[in-house]
């Protein structure tokens, strides 16, 4: 297992992710547009010398995961918002991922102290041959003493070299799965809390693509667009509007065609943005960590 990682780059992209994480503290405010927000949250990534494992996410209220802004979005912060902000850094084939809620509504701590008090119950229970199941009901336990429910169909991950959701899934609740933690391996626990249903649906917006596939494409256009992906982004998940920003040369329709047509070939994988089922608030905390023999080193602090 050791022998897949190198844990000081591991701890190089832990550490800035965090610190990214919390510089969006400062950024994500009333008023301020998401677009601008994300920028800057991405810009403090990449100053530093690194490459960005994933868009940065800002999910606000019964969204869960994968929104982020497109090249002309407007939508600006409000106080009746509760924004995930989820996000990692890259270094070569290592990734960081961390997340946390802000509140800028002022009435949701409960919810936001469920999902932080249930990732910390998590991690004091990480160690080699520990069970996933065992670490989702823990999850589960902490929700329901809360009041509220985890979400379901989402969870936690392991980490790898190039793969930000590698070999073994963590659930937010007891689904039976023994599978067990590996000494070594990298994982990411995230708690999701909701006052709703409990389980998340595909929602309207969709501004995430990951290459996956390298299909011959009939137009000219949609050949260019797919060796630049492959060439910038290689397989890991980009935003719609980076595209727009970095290719040049190609009009907006061309750029949309080529999505579509490496869509339909099934060349990218699509990550919509996720909502609760019944339109629930949703609260999120994630951080990653080296599983140890007695416990765990958490990377992303």
């Amino acid at each position: 297992m050791e022998d897949e990682y190198d844990y000081d780059a591991m701890k190089e992209v832990g550490k800035v992710s965090y610190e990214a994480l919390q510089h969006a503290r400062s950024v994500v405010k009333p008023g301020v547009k998401l677009l601008d927000a994300a920028r800057v949250i991405e810009a403090f990534i990449m100053e530093r010398g690194f490459g960005m494992a994933f868009p940065v996410n800002l999910s606000l209220n019964s969204q869960a995961a994968h929104y982020t802004p497109a090249i002309d979005d407007t939508a600006v912060f409000t106080d009746n918002d509760v924004v995930k902000v989820d996000l990692g850094a890259r270094k070569g084939a290592y990734l960081g991922d961390c997340a946390m809620t802000i509140d800028l509504t002022g009435g949701q701590a409960k919810l936001i102290e469920a999902s932080e008090e249930a990732l910390e119950e998590a991690i004091s229970m990480v160690k080699a041959g520990r069970k996933v199941c065992e670490i989702g009901a823990a999850v589960e336990k902490v929700a329901g003493a809360k009041g509220f429910r985890p979400i379901r169909n989402l969870g936690g991950h392991g980490v790898s070299r190039e793969d930000l959701h590698a070999r073994i899934f963590i659930p937010n609740y007891d689904n039976g799965d023994e599978t067990a933690l590996e000494e070594g391996e990298v994982i990411a626990i995230e708690p999701f809390m909701t006052d709703g249903e409990g389980r998340v649906k595909d929602g309207a917006s969709l501004q995430i693509y990951q290459k996956v596939g390298s299909p011959a494409a009939r137009l000219a256009s949609t050949r260019v667009i797919a060796d630049f992906i492959d060439a910038k982004y290689s397989t890991y998940p980009f935003a719609l509007r980076w595209l727009f920003r970095d290719i040049g040369g190609q009009t907006e329709f061309t750029v949309l065609r080529a999505i579509a047509d490496l869509s339909a070939a099934d060349a990218l994988d699509r990550f919509p943005v996720l909502v609760e089922r019944r339109g629930g608030m949703v609260a999120q905390a994630e951080k990653e960590m080296i599983v140890e023999k007695d416990g765990c080193s958490v990377i992303t602090a």
